[in-house]
């Protein structure tokens, strides 16, 4: 049996105190104390490869990897060396860095089809930069989404779609419009709902292992039949399905494409990619064309952050990374299905067969996905020190060992959620189930 940890005294004495300094006490609503179980660590203190050490001293198994933006390992040397060395030079100025045009000739050359590129700090500037460039382009104003995606960006073309739509005015909610992810009819009827009136598509491109092989050409073909853009979101799928993403693994050229988490190793760098004539609405050389604003960032071009994306690329390239977290994750997959078969859970623990990103399901005694039950899970797992969100995302630091350490907690948390599914989650877990990030009241 593994040793459970209980020692949780200053992430308690730091989550009394974060609340009142920082809204929501992190920076992402996911990394709220809302989204994880009472026994989750409250901060971490530093990690190093596939582990984290909270403020406790706890040593924890990383399962997200900075909601999977950390592609190779935290603290991955290669990329660290790269950093220290324009650290040393120097990270902002007033004119661009000359290490600008090394990133984007490096970075396009990763993407077929598009021939200009845009930095930018976090994925939502990307996104509403790509939708500010389909209106121009189109000249047209409204937007479209897959409506059961989760997430897109915190500005108010997508915000205001949700149920957290507070301080969003009216009008600007009317300009965004979704369909369904898995029925392109659902699309087609939009479009002939609003004719000539959708400047662009944004979506995932791999949202489910439903989808037919030839479902991201089809949407492109259906957008381009009714006059609109398609803009392929690579921010989760990036540098995991494919390198640099699913564009390339599905050979499709999407009119934009948005990139971020994973590119970079976890430092703050994400961008914008895209066809020229599309991409050059943003610049300043056609003289007497009217100019849009495209994304204008200060930290956009800082050198050390380019620097981590160079050297991610570099590693992704020299040794071969989507080879091994793909076997990982087969593994892993595996792994649990075997599990779940010998705890006869099948029915009630379930993961998506996605090898670059492992998602778990956790269910009710009535075959429900349940916030309560998958709280539990995360209760058990975390106790037995894997930090634990619900996915597993196999990295470069990754290791077959590690996946056997997260299968043996596994087991040990099946058994409490064994009697949970007779009894109720309620006489096992400590605390409220996690609630949705998207919810209308507190």
């Amino acid at each position: 049996m593994l040793s459970q940890i209980t020692n949780l005294t200053n992430s308690k004495k730091y989550k009394e105190a974060i609340h009142n300094l920082i809204p929501g006490g992190a920076h992402t609503y996911s990394k709220g104390d809302d989204q994880f179980p009472t026994n989750a660590p409250a901060a971490i203190s530093h990690g190093k490869g596939a582990y984290l050490w909270d403020v406790d001293k706890n040593k924890f198994l990383d399962c997200s990897m900075g909601l999977t933006s950390v592609s190779l390992g935290h603290a991955y040397e290669p990329v660290l060396d790269a950093v220290r060395a324009e650290l040393e030079r120097g990270v902002n100025f007033q004119r661009p860095s000359v290490l600008e045009m090394t990133m984007a000739e490096k970075f396009l050359e990763l993407v077929p089809g598009h021939q200009m590129i845009k930095f930018a700090k976090n994925g939502s500037t990307a996104t509403t930069a790509a939708v500010k460039l389909a209106r121009a382009f189109t000249g047209r104003k409204l937007v479209a989404y897959p409506g059961d995606h989760p997430f897109y960006s915190y500005d108010d073309w997508f915000i205001g779609t949700t149920v957290c739509d507070k301080g969003v005015p009216e009008q600007l909610k009317t300009l965004t419009v979704t369909y369904n992810s898995l029925d392109l009819k659902s699309l087609e009827d939009l479009f002939a709902k609003y004719p000539n009136q959708i400047a662009c598509i944004i979506s995932e491109p791999e949202k489910t292992a439903l989808q037919a092989d030839n479902y991201i050409q089809t949407l492109i073909d259906i957008c381009h039949k009714n006059g609109a853009l398609y803009i392929m979101d690579e921010m989760v799928t990036g540098f995991k399905t494919g390198f640099p993403g699913s564009m390339q693994k599905m050979k499709v050229v999407p009119d934009m494409a948005t990139w971020g988490k994973g590119i970079a190793n976890g430092f703050s760098f994400c961008a914008l990619t895209g066809k020229k004539e599309i991409m050059e609405l943003g610049g300043i050389t056609n003289e007497g064309t009217e100019k849009v604003f495209l994304i204008s960032t200060t930290h956009g071009g800082e050198t050390h952050a380019m620097a981590a994306c160079l050297a991610t690329v570099e590693e992704f390239k020299m040794k071969n990374v989507l080879k091994h977290s793909h076997e990982l994750g087969e593994y892993t997959i595996k792994k649990f299905i075997e599990l779940a078969e010998k705890k006869s859970l099948s029915s009630f623990a379930q993961v998506t067969p996605t090898n670059w990103l492992q998602a778990f399901i956790f269910k009710n005694k009535k075959g429900e996905p349940c916030p309560g039950m998958r709280t539990l899970m995360l209760q058990e797992m975390i106790k037995r020190g894997i930090l634990f969100q619900g996915i597993l995302y196999p990295t470069f630091s990754h290791t077959k060992n590690d996946v056997d350490f997260f299968m043996e907690a596994m087991g040990e948390s099946l058994d409490v959620m064994a009697n949970a599914l007779e009894a109720g989650y309620e006489k096992f877990l400590i605390g409220q189930p996690i609630k949705p990030v998207f919810r209308k009241k507190l």
